[in-house]
């Protein structure tokens, strides 16, 4: 979709590219051969990982299925610019037919929101260390953050090229999951789609914009939104139902991903156990700044996504094996609930009897 005189976006999606690969940085300084060996691991790493994966997952996504990109952070910025775009795109076309905006005001209203949405973007730029874009066509792509990966490597203090692989075994997780079950791309993305066509009612909108100012002044402003952030908030029933579907999926792909590098990685992965101690304390988030952001922005959950999913994964696992769980793959009405996710056995007795 590009933008054009006669139908200009509601994003200013040039400048929030802009601001947030400004906002990004650079990420820590490297030497030209540092930078190339770093690049080679990854993309090393995510070639090794494809065989590790499907033998441990029995899930076989194929090779050059779906290209890994190892990007710098103003390249994650645009990707994830394009996926945004892609799926928020709809959503504004029926906004703008609904009630035409006039020419200046969706000028004035597209930078606003594009200084937003850069805003995000650039602060997250700079945290991810690989991502899964399922709504790249035609099958999706794996995107390593190369200066992340090395930033918290030096922070952990781990040796690189074991940090690497590790990375690389949760990313090629995500990427076997999306090629080798070639439903979950559209489930996810019609759960998404309904997500945003539930925001186009306005009054639902306001209404949970009030709900977000008593919860402030309630809390007298020092407080931050709970579990899913603000936008936890400003959901309706209806939305939260929808949102409950969105995190019991992430919470299984996300939890899975981890399960799968932790049971491949004693074998590969010398200084796994170092690794991973190191790495959970991070999760956990550095100064208040940073911890009041992710809370905000709902980061918190998406840590419990791991911890939660995981924990569905292996109970799941340990009681009807490897073969027992990838029912879960079989089709949507296998997912797991987030009921399910908090009581594995709810889901085993259901898919298995």
């Amino acid at each position: 979709m590009t933008s054009t005189a006669s139908s200009p976006e509601m994003i200013d999606w040039d400048l929030a590219v802009s601001l947030g690969g400004r906002l990004a940085g650079d990420g820590p300084t490297v030497t030209p051969a540092q930078a190339r060996r770093a690049v080679g691991d990854l993309r090393n790493g995510a070639e090794r990982a494809t065989d590790l994966v499907r033998a441990y997952t029995g899930l076989d996504g194929g090779r050059d299925t779906a290209p890994v990109l190892v990007v710098d952070r103003p390249g994650w910025v645009q990707a994830n610019a394009d996926a945004f775009r892609h799926v928020l795109g709809p959503v504004a076309g029926r906004l703008a037919q609904r009630k035409p905006p006039g020419r200046l005001s969706l000028a004035v209203g597209s930078k606003i929101t594009g200084t937003e949405v850069g805003g995000l973007l650039g602060f997250l730029a700079g945290k991810v260390l690989g991502q899964f874009d399922p709504f790249h066509e035609p099958h999706g792509r794996l995107l390593l953050v190369a200066p992340n990966i090395v930033h918290t490597e030096r922070e952990l203090d781990v040796a690189p090229r074991d940090f690497r692989l590790w990375v690389c075994l949760h990313e090629e997780t995500h990427r076997v999951q999306f090629t080798a079950v070639p439903w979950m791309r559209d489930h996810l993305f019609g759960l998404v789609e309904r997500l945003s066509a539930s925001l186009e009612d306005t009054s639902a909108i306001e209404d949970g914009l009030k709900r977000v100012t008593s919860a402030l002044k309630q809390r007298g402003g020092g407080d931050q939104p709970g579990p899913g952030g603000a936008l936890s908030l400003l959901a309706t029933p209806e939305q939260k139902a929808v949102m409950d579907d969105v995190t019991a999926v992430m919470s299984l792909l996300e939890g899975h991903a981890d399960v799968v590098m932790d049971g491949v990685g004693p074998e590969v992965v010398p200084t796994v156990d170092t690794i991973r101690a190191r790495f959970n304390e991070r999760r956990k988030g550095a100064g208040v700044l940073d911890r009041a952001l992710r809370r905000f922005l709902g980061l918190d959950a998406k840590m419990a996504q791991y911890r939660d999913g995981a924990v569905f994964v292996r109970h799941v696992v340990d009681t009807v094996g490897m073969d027992g769980f990838n029912a879960v793959w079989s089709g949507p009405a296998s997912l797991p609930t987030r009921d399910e996710i908090a009581d594995p056995a709810l889901w085993v007795a259901r898919v298995h009897g």
